[in-house]
């Protein structure tokens, strides 16, 4: 007796793994993931915890580094706090201070490394190219160079500074400038076959702002006052103002990520133009801080998950 279901559940069941079988010889060259933001957001500190959690950590170069920078970085009050420790002849640094160290991104920079593929998705391991080009308005023109072959941008945002000015002009709100630089990457035609994923980055120090009630983002955001925070946004074990202000900002991001890409005329030669069709374009939110390598680790899973999925819906394979 011959079951057809049976029989027709397992050819779907070969049919998908040789998809997979074939995306997965495809994609050994590598997957390219580009780091997007303005300067300050935590680019270079997730290349560093990359370094950490897929390759052998930091070089000898990287401490000495991190030995000359405390000038110029973000998380000084790490150093500040145990200046006369840091100020000795012998001091090595951690890898805690190499995370918080801070050194303004002047060309681009890129690692590669090896990730391990789930089982349900074919096993096997993938490459991965990453990315971290300088945020700095003078810095962004370079940005063009990289987009060709990208599969993912992963764009970060430093949330905790909705109270602050970006350095080049000492006037622009530097969240609204992440959400303007954000506006023009998400409409780039040159990426516009890209899954989008966007780390809302430093919520440690965001949460310390709001929960303190030293500052409070409807100073600098007039619309935050109307804002209600969604039942699903909720958490009994978490300060609600912190829940509604990290809220806010995502939703932010969320908006643009819903606007029509519109179709684009583009020239081929004179009075010849060639319309552009619209595509629909994937994005995902995640609250991190970009200094905690546990926090980096699982959010980094999920982000490697969800460019196996979007590569597999480009040949066509559904996996539930």
């Amino acid at each position: 007796m011959v079951f057809c279901g049976v029989d027709h559940g397992r050819r779907q069941s070969k049919e998908l793994e040789k998809k997979i079988s074939t995306w997965m010889k495809e994609y050994t060259k590598a997957i390219k993931i580009l780091l997007l933001g303005a300067g300050e957001s935590g680019k270079t500190t997730i290349i560093k915890q990359m370094k950490i959690l897929h390759i052998s950590g930091f070089s000898p170069e990287s401490s000495m580094t991190t030995r000359y920078g405390y000038g110029e970085t973000q998380g000084s009050r790490n150093f500040l706090d145990r200046v006369e420790e840091v100020r000795q002849i012998n001091y090595e640094p951690t890898i805690q201070d190499i995370l918080h160290s801070r050194r303004r991104t002047t060309d681009i920079q890129k690692i590669e490394f090896e990730v391990k593929v789930p089982k349900r998705y074919g096993g096997g391991s993938l490459n991965f190219w990453m990315f971290d080009v300088g945020g700095q308005r003078g810095e962004r023109k370079k940005w063009i160079q990289v987009f060709d072959g990208i599969q993912a941008v992963l764009f970060l945002v430093s949330a905790s500074c909705f109270d602050l000015v970006i350095r080049e002009d000492e006037e622009t709100n530097r969240l609204q400038e992440s959400i303007d630089i954000f506006q023009s990457v998400w409409h780039s035609r040159f990426l516009k076959n890209c899954g989008f994923i966007v780390f809302l980055n430093k919520q440690d120090i965001l949460r310390e702002k709001v929960v303190s009630g030293r500052k409070n983002i409807g100073d600098h955001f007039p619309d935050y006052v109307t804002y209600k925070l969604e039942s699903r946004d909720r958490d009994s074990e978490e300060d609600e103002e912190y829940l509604r202000t990290r809220c806010f900002i995502r939703d932010k991001f969320i908006a643009i990520s819903k606007q029509v890409v519109t179709r684009e005329g583009r020239k081929l030669a004179p009075g010849l133009m060639m319309l552009e069709e619209e595509t629909s374009k994937e994005c995902y939110c995640h609250f991190t801080t970009a200094t905690d390598t546990n926090n980096v680790k699982i959010v980094f899973e999920d982000v490697h998950n969800m460019i196996i999925m979007w590569n597999l819906k480009e040949i066509g394979v559904s996996i539930s």
